[in-house]
């Protein structure tokens, strides 16, 4: 079994938007690993493993707008299932 069990991509569109101080919430908040926090002040890009993805998404919603939300199951990848 994974440690970390969702894969968890999304888009936040905003303004005065920093990565480093995302990427150091996320370190310091969530416990998960893979963490890719990429972008500009306007549309930053994560990709996270967690096993509490809500909660990546509650924080990211409170920096602008989210969208192209992808949550995968990566334990039911790796047994052959749809994520």
């Amino acid at each position: 079994m994974l440690e970390f069990r969702y894969d968890t991509q999304l888009l936040i569109e905003g303004e005065d938007l920093d990565e480093d101080v995302i990427h150091d919430y996320f370190t310091e908040n969530f416990k998960g690993d893979c963490l890719l926090a990429v972008g500009d002040e306007d549309l930053i890009k994560i990709h996270y493993h967690t096993n509490t993805p809500w909660k990546v998404l509650e924080y990211c919603a409170t920096l602008g707008e989210i969208y192209d939300i992808v949550v995968e199951d990566m334990d039911r990848q790796e047994r052959g299932l749809h994520g």
